[in-house]
């Protein structure tokens, strides 16, 4: 677990001083922690012992401990991939690489599954749901091919579903979102600036932002009302997407479910468009 996913896990048994402590953590995470012990407990505004208890609250024998921890996660964050080659070349198992890939995606899925918030993907499904409020749908230079497949979906189930492009133009649909609207951004580690920028400014207009991150989390959570984090850790010098897809297609099997009535509906009017195109191949 990361420390971040420590310290969701612990927030129910920590007393108001700690909970304030890793909000502050959180705000900025990694980063936030890498200070001086002092300079975290009056950022935080609690004491030098209230961060020594939490930190021991969390599995650390001391600040020290702690914070070599947050700086290898820190380099995990940024390292590209070479370094995250590297990082699991020197240490490999006698496998072969099918199974030590599906061993590892297995492994990200069950720990992905581990650490989702029931109630915030519910949340998340029920605005999907809701035909009053429109959707845009958002990611980066690899994640935006996630964005694109979630958006596919969902336009199929749902009208008033938006794929942003990845270019600067993304600007100009952001003019067109509204207070309510939900924004749904995809960013994993090497977190990009602009996909940030995006989602802060579309939480600006009043609109609910929705993050799909790693266990690292994007600093679009500080935006964020929604936060999902999937483990994408895989012996691959590039991150595994299939914690994340699984999340997707939880999303729009529910979003399919609790909309049946107008999904079938729709449904049944594409497929006529499809016949009336000829786009897929009958065999009667």
């Amino acid at each position: 677990m990361s420390i971040a996913e420590k310290i969701q896990t612990s927030l129910k048994s920590m007393t108001r001083s700690e909970i304030r402590l890793a909000d502050t953590i959180l705000g900025d995470y990694p980063v936030s922690g890498l200070g001086s012990i002092t300079e975290i407990a009056e950022k935080a505004g609690v004491s030098t012992p209230t961060v020594l208890r939490m930190v021991r609250k969390l599995g650390f024998k001391g600040f020290p401990d702690f914070q070599a921890c947050l700086r290898r996660e820190l380099g995990e964050v940024i390292s590209n991939p070479i370094t995250k080659r590297a990082a699991w070349q020197s240490d490999l198992p006698r496998q072969h690489i099918v199974n030590r890939f599906a061993q590892a995606t297995l492994d990200n899925q069950r720990a992905t599954l581990d650490q989702l918030d029931i109630k915030a993907f519910d949340r998340l499904c029920r605005l999907l749901a809701n035909p009053r409020r429109r959707i845009f749908v958002a990611g980066g230079r690899l994640t935006h091919a996630l964005a694109q497949y979630f958006y596919l979906h969902l336009q199929m189930i749902r009208a008033d579903v938006r794929l942003l492009p990845t270019s600067a133009s993304w600007t100009h649909d952001l003019l067109d979102i509204r207070k309510h609207d939900l924004l749904i951004v995809f960013d994993i580690r090497r977190y990009q600036n602009d996909t940030l920028l995006m989602a802060q400014m579309a939480r600006d207009r009043g609109a609910v932002v929705a993050l799909f991150t790693d266990q690292w989390r994007s600093p679009i959570h500080r935006f964020a009302q929604l936060s999902f984090g999937a483990r994408v850790t895989v012996p691959s010098a590039w991150d595994s997407a299939q914690s994340l897809i699984l999340l997707i297609e939880c999303a729009i099997a529910a979003v399919q479910e609790a909309s049946w009535d107008s999904v079938q509906k729709r449904t049944a009017e594409l497929e006529a468009a499809f016949d009336q195109t000829r786009l897929f191949r009958k065999f009667s």
